[in-house]
């Protein structure tokens, strides 16, 4: 498994509440804000980006030459502006907080995501009272579409209605909470970032083929949460159509996140529908501190859970779920990227519970290297698939990188001693036993 750490890790700000997270604000312009010593990258052109996807393309087929069901990461900060993907995540986000609108107004209110189902005839009267659209006007909505067929429609009909609606010509207004007042949806997209979608879309089929083509698997890491939105949905787009039969293309999920196990639920239930595979890596998170500072500052709601127990039953949910969906179609892979013991203790039961067998490579583990090789060398050992994750690039890239790593795996430095004892009580036994090499 191999990574290029990005130095694309932007700040960026906005309006209020959940809003101001994912609002461009030129104050925060192009910098590393709470990431110390992280180089900046200054987009001038797309040229930078198509340099980066030559990188990614190496390092897939070092991967493919290296080892046989190999991983590589990337970033998708590397392949498009992050400007852009603040823009494209506000616009999500806006979509998505519409909806939930229109679910509290059905009584609804703080359902889970795959519970909420919204009436049509509710909704067209809702869009009709509005001034959003005509009921007419919103009956054409559902034409040539398998939405609104049982009389509801949940959150991923809602998305593809995103998908339809955004490409007429019309203007989609909804109205802004703060205001009352009715504005366009996409009053931020212009040609320009119409087309970087377009390009960003293209470098993503580019790679995945490549992967295909080298037997690669490819990860698309998470990034910060005012970035994120537009991340898992560009990936999403790629594993519709390169996760047919096999799952080439793992999005990333952070479960420190408050959102994570409705992220995760409602992308395992559109592979569903849709018939490919789910592929995933689950992370604890990286951005932990820069998360909540930038949230005091900005005066939105924090999206981190409130402590690391909070975020570990996070994890477990979230990977409980996939487990659960490998045992029930086999059309589901996980990574569990994690250093902590107890994960990967419960992940072990758990297979063994739903008789997923390691042979099976539905499950897979992952380390950074250097790090929790009294986890690695075990698992491999018992013929689990793991991978030792090797960020690479200039010093001042990756260090900051390895610092994160370090802070967010807490209690780092007394799991580092143990494996030190580890290490020489084997080195002890081998000594005592006569060999030292075997």
């Amino acid at each position: 498994l191999s990574s290029r750490t990005s130095a694309a890790e932007k700040e960026m700000g906005g309006a209020e509440q959940r809003e101001k997270q994912h609002r461009a604000h030129q104050g925060f312009g192009d910098h590393h804000g709470g990431v110390t010593g992280a180089h900046t990258y200054f987009y001038a052109d797309e040229a930078k980006c198509d340099q980066h996807m030559e990188t990614f393309l190496r390092c897939i087929d070092a991967s493919g030459g290296s080892s046989e069901d190999g991983f590589s990461a990337i970033k998708l900060t590397a392949l498009a502006r992050p400007l852009f993907l603040v823009q494209f995540s506000e616009v999500l986000v806006k979509w998505r907080r519409f909806f939930h609108q229109m679910a509290a107004e059905q009584g609804q209110a703080g359902w889970a995501v795959l519970d909420t189902k919204l009436d049509v005839e509710k909704l067209q009267e809702a869009l009709a009272n509005l001034g959003i659209a005509s009921k007419a006007e919103s009956q054409q909505w559902f034409v040539g579409e398998n939405l609104g067929t049982s009389g509801t429609v949940d959150l991923l009909d809602w998305n593809s209605l995103f998908d339809s609606r955004t490409k007429l010509s019309r203007p989609l207004l909804i109205p802004n909470r703060k205001t009352g007042q009715l504005e366009p949806l996409l009053s931020r997209f212009s040609e320009e970032e119409e087309l970087q979608m377009k390009r960003v879309l293209q470098r993503m089929d580019i790679l995945a083929k490549r992967a295909t083509e080298k037997g690669v698997r490819l990860m698309v890491d998470a990034e910060q949460s005012y970035f994120q939105p537009a991340i898992s949905r560009l990936t999403v787009e790629t594993q519709r159509r390169f996760n047919r039969s096999q799952p080439i293309i793992y999005n990333t999920y952070q479960c420190y996140l408050k959102e994570a196990y409705n992220n995760v639920t409602g992308d395992v239930e559109l592979s569903r529908r849709e018939g490919w595979h789910f592929g995933t890596k689950l992370v604890r998170g990286a951005y932990m501190e820069q998360e909540r500072e930038r949230a005091a500052q900005m005066g939105y709601e924090d999206p981190i859970n409130p402590n690391y127990e909070k975020t570990s039953e996070m994890y477990h949910r979230c990977l409980d779920y996939v487990l659960e969906e490998i045992k029930r179609s086999r059309k589901a892979s996980v990574m569990v990227a994690s250093h902590n013991e107890d994960t990967v203790k419960f992940t072990l039961r758990r297979m063994m519970e739903l008789g997923i067998h390691p042979s099976d490579k539905k499950v897979c583990f992952g380390q950074l290297l250097g790090m929790c090789d009294q986890i690695t060398f075990p698992l491999g050992q018992a013929g689990f698939p793991v991978y030792k994750y090797v960020p690479y690039g200039p010093v001042n890239e990756v260090l900051p990188y390895l610092s994160r790593r370090a802070q967010e795996n807490r209690g780092f430095m007394q799991r580092v001693n143990r494996e030190r004892d580890l290490l020489w009580k084997e080195v002890k036994r081998r000594l005592l036993a006569g060999n030292l090499f075997s």
